[in-house]
């Protein structure tokens, strides 16, 4: 089982509270983790990554263990703290504005 951790407005969207437990079949990749997340809460398809093209919404970013991946491919292995549960996987909203 892996934490992943959402910010306010997709919270509110899938009526979860700050972090949802997944359970990952296979290799522990984000775009696996995405993939569960999107089959476990099908309400967040689209809001995450586009519907098409899978590629990332902008003003969202992933980060796990510190560590930003927001550009990095779907297919690289997560850490193994993510894997583990030690640590949470983070999908972070954006600030933007003036």
């Amino acid at each position: 089982m892996i934490r992943v951790v959402l910010p306010p407005h997709l919270r509110a969207l899938a009526h979860v509270g700050a972090e949802v437990m997944l359970e990952v079949r296979g290799p522990l990749t984000l775009g696996a983790a995405l993939d569960e997340l999107e089959t476990r809460y099908p309400m967040l398809c689209g809001t995450i990554r586009d519907h098409v093209t899978k590629q990332r919404r902008p003003f969202l970013r992933f980060f796990a263990c510190e560590q930003d991946l927001s550009h990095d491919p779907y297919d690289v292995a997560l850490p193994d703290a993510i894997a583990k549960g030690a640590e949470p996987l983070i999908v972070l909203g954006a600030i933007a504005g003036g």
